[in-house]
């Protein structure tokens, strides 16, 4: 196609793209409608293309801007483009590809793949031949101009180039890939291997064919001059430690070698390189291959963990007073509502220690809920999320300390030493880092040294350089677990009352960690603070009146991990006076639109259920404005579904933290919650968001559900025909939580329903039991499903027990860890009941029945006969000579507590 521009239609886009780069909002803003206008016109794409590839006589940002503007249009409106206009665009691009300017080969290579991504490859047949031609050319532009373009669609298009859809082009490009790994230009030796780098992780087939040769190339030019080959070499490396630790364990020792010096390289690389180390270290190989490079390495990341100059600058590192300073909005990283998730309290007693591989069913999973990493979300960086080399090696030196344990300080020790105490702060303020870093993995080995180092950590929250202060913050709250455990006077007075100073600390960067330090104190102390709550709460609501947004937030944080570790001792009218009034002023303050309702009515769930009746005075007005807000969210819900064109889809993280502060209400004022329910539809909204199509708000209903149930039953009674029919939907563990709840309220509902709870046992005792068989099943949704079953069996022994053989193993090993509690305890009346109907569905598994009955620590005096009558009655069966034979399978610890708790 051949196209010429009108002179005056291209004068006037020039004169807009200058516009365009204007700093004035006013001139940007008309410029936007401007373009938007000249859409409408179908050459208008024609006179872009031009000024990107054709009008030399213009400066390279505005014909660069002129390429980025035209990949906008076809994103957005690439399917309307009429096919001439898109094949002018189609060869001008890759014409462009030879373009002397780097900016414009790189904007040309950005165009290439919008269009290939929007239109699909498939549409463009005839792209990939032409760049792997130009690959071979000798003008040495037009080779890296086509392999900017292939970089970008190896990175956006890989699945896409692995299909039997494009015939599997990969098998021609990645061989060709390998042979420019030699080439005399460091930009496209960098190129090849970044391209490669994109199907390590795939394992794509084509690649895994010719991982020797790739191996083999790559160890030709690890050595390279150029900074970007070498950083390319190093993520390759690390990718294949991942998927073909097969192919590098022979040239292990090499390859450590070599990552040693990278690690020191002074740019990106060391970061790339540090990565290698923190994969090794989740390795099975990593203690056989990396102990006898241990002393050298460790050295380097704890220099990698002191802040560089660029850190310091970024960080505002010398501003040391900044409280002042308003928070920018981009400091402000997005925080999402977690909706109440139902748990089980865990046991470190007597009865958890009787574990062994004889009595575990199986393996038991992680909680599906995730875990922040430490080192991503530590507070020493304007942006947590800003992964670089000193997070990355405090992270590592973490794993090692945990792959190592104690065998890693005599290593570790002296260079502790010499840096905690160091001059410089710089320095020191790394040792503080390292030494919370090892906190987990050389607990046992670093206690002898705690009671020297933990006062002079104390002494160091008063440093005068706010990042050390912070990160002593971080440091301690990562031994809080002994300090909790030592003598009050000792250490955790003293840490507590500076921790608090610091909470009103004059830098921001200081209050953020002393407020998240003062919550993994408040978690591992509990009720071991209660003496000394008033202090406590007036530093924090002191807190609460000077903090600016960001704080705000972490601080609501730690005034809920406070009512949850307190609980009712916080119920007091001189704590209440206190507590209360700010957060009433704040939420008094906050329109029902506002999002930062969020945090507040999370953290007055926690209050609510600390203060039972305390929170009186406050529940009729915190209970409407839930259901005002539930009832809102509803109406717009319909109003936008039904109408999308007039009403938006309303925000329902408001309707989520709502129902999970009502739960909180209901679990805190118990019966008292009776006279709002009877005067509320909160049954009726209840039923509609049990319905919803949002998982969170499903998840969060149930809870609720399940805690009305419990408070107030006879206001759920008349919907349960209703109601149970959702939650046996909803047995789906495909979403974890939500399936998690809805098992929970079950077993809830059917403690209240007793007998009548029949006619469900078909609808829901399928779904619990296959759930408890699934070796996916998170231990969270494994300990729930247990105690509903065996609450079931409570209720309705002769329906549940018939089924015994086929859940029974799995049911003891979910239930031998958790805590005594009433729960714990109906689950186990339940079963006891079932092997009295169906004595012979245990039999085949009745060494985990043991296990599970020796787990309790003081059960109730009837249900610890009830045990006790299945265990003799089990052994007279079998006859004395059997039951030797039987408990000769028992871990040593386990006939112990057996017989010891059941004189069997």
């Amino acid at each position: 196609m051949s196209w010429e521009p009108q002179p005056d239609g291209l004068s006037q886009i020039i004169t807009l793209l200058k516009q365009s780069q204007s700093k004035d909002n006013m001139v940007q803003r008309a410029v936007q409608l401007k373009l938007e206008e000249l859409n409408q016109y179908p050459d208008f794409n024609n006179y872009l293309i031009y000024v990107l590839t054709k009008l030399t006589s213009e400066n390279e940002p505005t014909r660069s801007l002129s390429g980025l503007i035209l990949k906008n249009n076809i994103r957005i409106h690439g399917a309307q483009l009429q096919p001439g206009i898109l094949e002018y665009i189609k060869q001008e691009c890759l014409l462009a590809l030879s373009d002397p300017s780097p900016l414009i080969r790189a904007t040309a290579g950005i165009l290439i793949t919008t269009i290939a991504n929007t239109g699909g490859l498939q549409n463009w047949p005839e792209l990939l031949p032409t760049l792997c031609d130009m690959l071979d050319s000798q003008d040495y532009i037009v080779c890296e101009g086509a392999f900017g373009a292939l970089q970008k669609i190896c990175e956006d298009a890989a699945d896409t180039l692995d299909s039997n859809a494009l015939n599997r082009p990969l098998n021609i490009m990645i061989p060709k890939f390998l042979q420019f790994f030699r080439h005399s230009s460091p930009s496209i030796r960098s190129y090849a291997i970044a391209c490669i780098n994109q199907f390590i992780v795939h394992r794509t087939q084509a690649l895994m064919v010719n991982i020797d040769t790739f191996i083999e190339n790559l160890f030709h030019i690890s050595s390279d001059d150029d900074r970007e080959v070498r950083k390319n070499v190093c993520r390759s490396l690390v990718m294949l430690l991942e998927v073909r630790i097969d192919r590098l364990t022979p040239h292990m020792n090499n390859i450590i070698e070599y990552m040693l010096v990278q690690t020191q390289d002074s740019d990106e690389t060391s970061l790339n390189a540090c990565e290698f180390w923190l994969s090794l270290a989740e390795k099975s190989i990593c203690k056989e291959v990396l102990t006898p490079h241990l002393a050298r390495l460790v050295p380097v990341l704890v220099r990698g963990m002191k802040y560089s100059e660029i850190d310091i600058m970024v960080l505002k590192g010398d501003v040391e007073e900044d409280e002042m300073i308003p928070d920018r909005e981009e400091d402000i990283k997005p925080r999402f509502h977690k909706s109440r998730t139902i748990t089980q309290k865990h046991s470190a007693g007597a009865g958890a220690s009787s574990s062994d591989s004889a009595v575990r069913s199986m393996e038991e999973n992680d909680d599906d809920d995730d875990i922040d990493d430490p080192y991503v979300d530590m507070n020493d960086d304007s942006n947590p999320s800003d992964w670089n080399l000193r997070k990355c090696s405090a992270a590592t030196l973490d794993l090692l300390a945990n792959v190592y344990k104690d065998e890693f300080l005599p290593i570790l020790l002296p260079i502790l030493k010499e840096t905690l105490f160091h001059e410089e702060w710089l320095v020191k303020e790394s040792g503080i880092l390292a030494l919370g870093a090892i906190a987990e993995g050389c607990m046992t080995g670093m206690v002898p040294h705690l009671p020297e180092l933990i006062p002079y950590l104390i002494v160091c929250l008063s440093d005068k350089k706010a990042l050390v202060r912070s990160i002593t913050c971080w440091t301690l709250s990562r031994y809080a677990h002994w300090v909790v455990s030592q003598p009050h006077d000792q250490y955790l007075k003293p840490l507590m009352k500076e921790l608090l100073k610091r909470i009103l600390d004059a830098n921001k960067r200081v209050q953020e960690a002393a407020c998240s330090a003062f919550a993994t104190l408040e978690e591992e102390a509990c009720t071991e603070l209660v003496p000394y709550l008033g202090f406590i709460l007036d530093t924090l609501m002191f807190a609460f009146r000077k903090y600016q947004y960001k704080n705000l937030l972490i601080l609501y944080d730690a005034i809920g991990t406070l009512a949850d570790s307190v609980g009712h001792h916080l119920n007091k009218p001189e704590y209440i006076n206190i507590l209360m009034p700010p957060l009433f002023e704040k939420w008094n303050s906050l329109k029902d639109e506002d999002k930062d309702l969020f945090p507040l009515l999370e953290c007055l769930s926690s209050v609510a259920t600390a203060l039972h009746s305390g929170f009186l005075p406050y529940s009729e007005v915190v209970y409407r404005r839930c259901i005002s807000l539930i009832q809102q969210t509803l109406i717009q819900d319909v109003a936008s579904t039904t109408n999308p064109t007039q009403f938006e889809q309303p925000d329902k993280d408001f309707m989520v933290v709502a129902l999970d502060l009502l739960s909180g209400v209901a679990e805190g004022l118990d019966c008292y919650i009776e006279s709002l329910v009877s005067s509320s539809n909160i049954m009726h909204l209840l039923y509609q968001c049990m319905q919803d199509s949002m998982p969170e708000v499903r998840q969060s209903s149930f809870a609720l559900l399940g805690d009305l149930t419990k408070a107030c039953f006879q206001h759920v009674h008349p919907h349960i025909a209703d109601f149970l029919p959702i939650l046996a939907h909803n047995l789906n563990p495909e979403y974890i939580s939500v399936c998690n709840n809805a098992t929970w309220a079950i077993g809830e509902i059917s403690i209240k329903l007793m007998e009548d709870t029949k006619p469900y046992i078909p609808l829901v005792l399928g779904p619990l039991i296959e759930i408890i068989n699934n070796t996916s099943t998170t231990k969270t949704l494994l300990e729930n499903t247990a105690i509903t079953i065996g609450r079931l069996g409570l209720v309705c022994p002769v329906e549940v027990a018939p089924s015994l053989q086929q859940f029974v193993r799995q049911w003891c090993a979910s239930l031998r860890n958790i805590r005594d509690n009433e729960e714990k305890d109906s689950a186990f009346r339940g079963m006891c009941q079932m092997i009295t109907v169906n004595p012979v569905g245990v039999v085949p598994d009745f060494i985990f029945f043991c296990d599970a009955a020796a787990s309790w620590m003081t059960p109730q005096k009837d249900l610890h006969e009830m045990l006790q009558k299945i265990l003799h009655g089990f052994k007279m069966q079998v006859g004395e000579e059997n039951w030797s034979r039987f408990v000769e399978q028992f871990p040593p610890q386990l006939s112990e507590r057996l017989a010891v708790m059941y004189s069997i």
